[in-house]
């Protein structure tokens, strides 16, 4: 059995930040990371916008109080206003922070951290490296972890979470190379395993995204929070989903419909294609909707709009959103500086998560705890965002919060000692349940269980939902499952399988599902990213409430609520 003091799951940005934490605060004590890709291949990587903080570089007038503002109204009213104050108000530290670790900020003439405009912010407040932010940073933290001699398990996927009378106690994972099992102890576990994008058939997430952590939760019989909300980021690049970032829009984008109209100017007037992404989203789709989108051809009534850069010029391209263009012309052929870029929305963001204090702490329920059990970024809920996020929020929760967790951790571990636990029933359950994947005589092919799930949820539970469209996708999921018991392997080796990875992942994906479609069933009004065609208006009397979803295979999904802090900003319509 492998013991560490503290156990990280997940190799990103809120990951590896909290592992340097625990490491500086206390250099005795023995912390690992382990990840099913190399840390540096985490999804953080992808993260390209920037990472909000009132810094005052380009914008004086900018303060702590007037981001807070920016994000509770974002959220909807719906994030917690004593995370969100702790989010902004230590944005500026934790940015100076990164930059003492060697992060490469894109920079103004005289030197300081550049910072521009981004979406639901009312301030220039996005400090970035080009359009390559979370590569810049999350490499930094990687070399880090080498820096303070955290121990990285690459490769490594987890399985289970072991949790014992309310008390987290390890977790159980293999070795993807050659199948080998361990059990590790540890007298603190942290999920910091990202989203769970691959749940729909188009996003811009990458092909690890399928919500293990968040699964490994729920299987445990703790809750989710608000899985309801899934953020649709506007600017997907069509056909493929891939992201163009929202720095493109940043930067002075237009949108423009079949018409060659800035469609923005109709439903968000101030501040046009910078509106928050929900309202942004919803526009295109109305758009398309409409007969305005287009066709490849240029014609009327397509499946997409353009994003128009062409009047910021060669060079303000090429040397501020180059990865944008690097995308368009890579995946689709386009060069944006003579031509206007295909877009859709496509799934991005998971406001939901694993609900925690503002210490990390994991939530058996809206009163108590869970002892020795942590998370951090997208995959936590600690609720900064609410019902819908800002964009460069994400990469700000992922530091902020993985750093304040991990100080938490390194606080939690110094009084505590190694649980006991029966490694060998954890070790035979897991041989148990890889051999009975291996051994599936089932009839269909995991491709295409998952492409049916994934289908199901981007046509009944997508931008716009109705009652009975989600009513039908669980029915249609339920079969799915079914499906998903008669599942084969062609592959029936222990050595690289990934067959047995995406088997193992199909379960993770099938019970998010699962939770998201009866979270968004449950919640009749509309707020954020969360739209009721049956239910047009936010309704703060019945909903301004967390979900907390505990879901049971057999049994389905049991809803609960939990108390929305409201401590400066009493909720108002949300207008831009």
């Amino acid at each position: 059995m492998i013991e560490h003091d503290v156990i990280i799951v997940g190799g990103g940005l809120a990951g590896c930040r909290a592992a340097v934490e625990i490491a500086k605060t206390n250099p005795r004590l023995r912390v690992a990371v382990v990840a099913k890709t190399h840390p540096i291949r985490s999804h953080s990587v992808a993260a390209q916008g920037g990472i909000a903080a009132t810094l005052k570089n380009v914008d004086e007038q900018d303060s702590w109080e007037a981001h807070a503002f920016d994000t509770v109204k974002g959220s909807d009213y719906l994030a917690d206003q004593d995370a969100v104050e702790i989010l902004t108000r230590e944005a500026p530290d934790v940015v100076i922070d990164l930059e003492h670790m060697g992060v490469l900020f894109s920079r103004l003439p005289d030197g300081r951290i550049a910072q521009r405009a981004f979406g639901g912010h009312s301030h220039k407040r996005t400090c970035y490296a080009a359009d390559k932010t979370g590569h810049a940073i999350l490499h930094e933290l990687v070399n880090n972890l080498r820096r303070y001699g955290v121990v990285i398990y690459d490769e490594w996927y987890v399985m289970r979470l072991i949790l014992e009378d309310s008390q987290a106690k390890g977790v159980v994972m293999y070795r993807i190379r050659d199948g080998h099992i361990e059990v590790v102890r540890a007298k603190a576990v942290m999920f910091a395993t990202g989203g769970y994008g691959r749940v729909y058939n188009t996003t811009s997430n990458d092909y690890a995204s399928t919500g293990d952590g968040l699964a490994m939760t729920a299987a445990a019989g703790l809750p989710l929070e608000d899985m309801e909300f899934v953020q649709f980021h506007p600017t997907g690049l069509y056909p493929v989903g891939v992201l163009i970032s929202e720095a493109v829009r940043g930067e002075g984008a237009y949108l423009i419909n079949s018409d060659g109209h800035r469609f923005m100017a109709d439903y968000a007037p101030s501040r046009m294609e910078l509106a928050p992404r929900d309202i942004t989203s919803r526009a295109i789709v109305k758009e398309i909707r409409a007969g305005r989108g287009i066709q490849p051809d240029g014609s009327a009534g397509g499946p997409f709009v353009h994003l128009d850069v062409r009047h910021l010029g060669r060079d303000h391209i090429m040397s501020r959103i180059p990865f944008c263009w690097e995308e368009a012309h890579r995946l689709v052929g386009i060069d944006a500086v003579q031509q206007p870029i295909p877009v859709r929305p496509t799934v991005h963001y998971s406001m939901g998560g694993i609900p925690t204090n503002t210490d990390g702490q994991v939530r058996s329920s809206a009163e108590g705890l869970v002892e020795g059990f942590f998370a951090a970024g997208e995959t936590a809920c600690v609720s900064v965002h609410g019902a819908n996020r800002l964009g460069s929020n994400s990469l700000l929760e992922c530091v902020v919060y993985g750093k304040r967790t991990g100080a938490a951790i390194a606080r939690y571990v110094e009084t505590r000692k190694l649980p006991d636990l029966d490694e060998a029933r954890y070790l035979n359950e897991a041989q148990q349940q890889l051999q009975s994947l291996l051994d599936k005589p089932g009839e269909y092919r995991i491709a295409t269980v998952r492409q049916a799930f994934q289908d199901c949820m981007t046509d009944y539970c997508g931008v716009f939902r109705t009652e009975s469209l989600m009513q039908e996708g669980l029915e249609q999921l339920h079969q799915i499952r079914q499906q998903a018991d008669r599942i084969y392997l062609d592959d029936k080796d222990r050595l690289w399988n990934t067959e047995l990875v995406e088997a193992l992942e199909l379960q993770s994906l099938l019970a998010v599902g699962e939770i998201i479609l009866s979270s968004a069933l449950n919640r009749q009004e509309s707020r954020g990213a969360h739209c009721r065609e049956d239910y047009t208006d936010r309704d703060d009397t019945n909903f301004l409430k967390h979900t907390l979803a505990y879901y049971a295979p057999a049994a389905g999904v049991e809803i609960r609520s939990m108390p929305v802090v409201i401590t400066r900003f009493e909720p108002q319509e949300r207008k831009y």
